[in-house]
């Protein structure tokens, strides 16, 4: 069956690539005047049986639908294929002079080979469009978290403020406000014009420097002003057994659904409705505000078994609700009360957090005496520790200690849980209770084709830079050659694209398309891009280069091309080697 599910997964992506690579060598050689000899999508005998078969011929042209459906070719007149003449395909005897490749002026036939990996291309910008018109779901501009002593804090910023800009520049989603602050150096500011309300206010925020992973595992130092998209959850952290909300009865990852009959969605909302509430019984004369709070029911203190468990997994069951009295004053401090961002949800046994002490329910307030905000700056200051020591401050049933722990390295899956793609960050081996959901998120949907045509070739075009970055680093050495994928690794890596859902399984098809593209741009012979080498340097010299000197570029390209799929086969390769190796140490024992 899981075989089957991969063959449903990669034979219309694989089919699709090829054959728009294809035909984008087919209508250029069309349009040029090239006699097109065969057009085949997919490979074998013609679909059909008997007389009744798939295959046409049109204008001098055979097309073909085959039985194999793992892409299509186009054989042109005059193609370079080989210097034998056996391999050579017949002319056929209709055929004029100027309909061979080779009469047509070199610029014609740079368009015929570069139009297979414009169309790989230009597919991106096709489905971006198809995605647009039926729209995905987009995080708005909008704060749903400010962290804590952050840059973000200090300049003003508060949840729920729209973003209208950064430094002029108009924001519209979230990824318009990451990505400019990620490129600004530390030590200077940024102009972020916001929304609050119905004002419009322009704060100038500080840019400090995070240290943090990119999506290639390379440790970088990028801007960060202590804002995020996610809300964080009404969710208390009590650090202080006599604190005046220890006092109350509340603790550490009890969770907010109301205050005084009002429904409480996040923290913010939180603050705003006790502070309202607090406000109205001190009018009355009253001292206590009545907060609703759901409790997990298992015992406080008990350390989690399990590694793999989700974060912060309770059953529904285990869950009781209780009603609290809480002192009518304002400030969360005055209470004792912050937001459990980091409550320990699990602990691994024998890993650096369960060495050092860490228990489920702790509660994380400071990492090298500094307060961890979110969830995220706790994680990547964990993955850049390089095994450093930390010095962590927690809170564990009213009292405050410290502990020293080492980030370990460690092999973890991949993003699609693929065997032999695996990777190594550092870890310490604790899960957290979740306590932030979602942020303002708006369906983008664009169907005038003069708004989605601009908006697609942005995004194709930052999809191919981040490519072409990767490949960059793959030759520079940063990135090691076990991460390039063969057939069998793009089959899982479809399966595993299409188990996500149609628009996950749409965006993996894209970025192969680009990968296609580019790749069959490069200036290696047998590739289109070699080709194109080739047939510039004949109009340089105004001849055709020797039968022989194709022969050897040929060879040199087509060696170097085995070299590149070897190695992308043996990492294909390698876990079921791997697992047949200890399965036979295990039979031998």
């Amino acid at each position: 069956m899981a075989v089957l599910e991969t063959l449903v997964a990669v034979i219309p992506l694989l089919g699709i690539l090829i054959v728009v690579h294809e035909l984008g060598h087919f209508l250029v050689a069309k349009a040029c005047g090239v006699r097109v000899l065969k057009f085949s999508i997919g490979f074998g005998a013609p679909i059909g049986f008997g007389n009744m078969r798939m295959r046409w011929e049109r204008g001098g042209t055979e097309y073909v639908i085959g039985w194999i459906p793992l892409g299509g070719f186009v054989r042109m007149l005059g193609e370079p294929m080989s210097g034998d003449e056996e391999f050579m395909p017949p002319v056929p005897e209709d055929v004029r002079s100027d309909e061979f490749l080779e009469s047509k002026p070199v610029w014609q036939r740079l368009l015929v080979v570069f139009a297979g990996p414009a169309m790989n291309l230009l597919l991106p910008v096709v489905c971006f469009v198809g995605i647009l018109w039926f729209g995905f779901p987009r995080a708005d501009a909008v704060v749903g978290m400010v962290e804590a002593k952050s840059p973000a804090a200090i300049a003003g910023l508060r949840v729920g403020d729209r973003i209208l800009a950064i430094d002029g520049e108009a924001a519209e989603f979230w990824d318009d406000v990451v990505v400019p602050i990620r490129e600004r150096e530390a030590g200077g500011s940024v102009s972020v014009e916001i929304e609050r309300g119905e004002q419009r206010l322009r704060l100038d925020v500080p840019v400090w420097s995070q240290r943090t992973r990119d999506r290639f595992g390379t440790f970088v130092d990028v801007g960060w002003i202590g804002v995020g998209f996610n809300r964080l959850e009404a969710r208390l952290g009590v650090p202080l057994g006599d604190s005046p909300a220890a006092m109350a009865g509340l603790r550490s990852g009890d969770l907010v659904v109301a205050v005084a009959e009002e429904t409480i969605e996040d923290w913010d909302g939180l603050l705003t409705a006790h502070a309202e509430a607090a406000r109205r019984a001190r009018e009355r004369g009253g001292e206590f505000v009545t907060w609703h709070v759901e409790r997990a029911s298992s015992a406080p203190g008990e350390v989690g078994s399990a590694a793999s468990a989700a974060p912060g997994s309770i059953e529904e069951s285990s869950r009781e609700e209780i009603e609290f009295s809480v002192l009518a004053i304002d400030g969360f401090q005055r209470l004792g009360l912050m937001p459990a961002t980091i409550l320990v949800a699990e602990v691994s046994p024998d890993r650096p957090a369960a060495l050092a002490g860490l228990q489920r329910d702790d509660l994380i307030l400071e990492v090298d005496g500094e307060p961890i905000g979110s969830f995220q700056s706790f994680v990547s200051l964990i993955q850049t520790s390089a095994g450093r020591e930390l010095s962590i401050t927690y809170s564990r049933s009213g009292r405050v200690e410290n502990t020293k722990l080492r980030a370990r390295e460690e092999t973890v899956t991949g993003p699609y849980d693929i065997e032999g793609m695996e990777e190594k960050i550092y870890q310490i081996g604790l899960a957290p209770q979740i306590s932030w959901g979602a942020g303002v998120s708006t369906l983008q949907q664009i169907r005038n084709p003069l708004e989605s045509l601009p908006r697609a070739v942005g995004m194709t075009w930052e999809m191919t830079v981040g490519y072409l970055e990767g490949l960059s680093k793959v030759f520079t050495g940063d990135v090691g050659a076990d991460k390039l994928s063969g057939p069998i690794g793009i089959a899982r890596i479809a399966r595993k694209s299409l188990d996500r859902g149609w628009l996950e399984y749409l965006w993996m098809m894209m970025l192969i398309s680009i990968n296609l593209g580019i790749l069959n741009l490069l200036p290696i012979p047998i590739l289109d891009g070699g080709q194109a080498v080739i047939y510039s340097i004949e109009g340089i010299k105004r001849s055709p280069l020797s039968v022989r000197a194709r022969e050897i570029a040929s060879s040199v390209g087509f060696a170097f091309l085995v070299l590149l799929m070897g190695r992308a086969f043996w990492n294909d390769l390698t876990p079921f080697w791997t697992r047949f190796v200890s399965w036979l140490s295990d039979g031998a024992q």
